[in-house]
């Protein structure tokens, strides 16, 4: 996820807090930067997938590496 515009770090933080962040991380972004998340919450992995699709941000990339869950999205017009 190297060619990620900026990183949200969202580490030890429980629901709602991540999808909070995550929503003011998005809105101070142009269209078609790539936000990369990292999250240890794993509500996460339902409410990220649902947030994108509710606003029209496209999910790049998902994944969980050692306890840490990993999403590259794409800022939508």
């Amino acid at each position: 996820m190297s060619d990620a515009t900026a990183t949200l770090d969202t580490q030890g933080l429980m629901c709602p807090e991540p999808v909070m962040m995550l929503h003011n991380a998005v809105r101070d972004m142009t269209v078609g930067d790539l936000l990369q998340v990292l999250a240890t919450d794993p509500s996460t992995q339902r409410d990220i997938p649902r947030f994108c699709s509710f606003l029209g941000h496209e999910l790049v990339e998902q994944h969980e590496t050692g306890g840490v869950f990993h999403y590259l999205i794409r800022k939508a017009g």
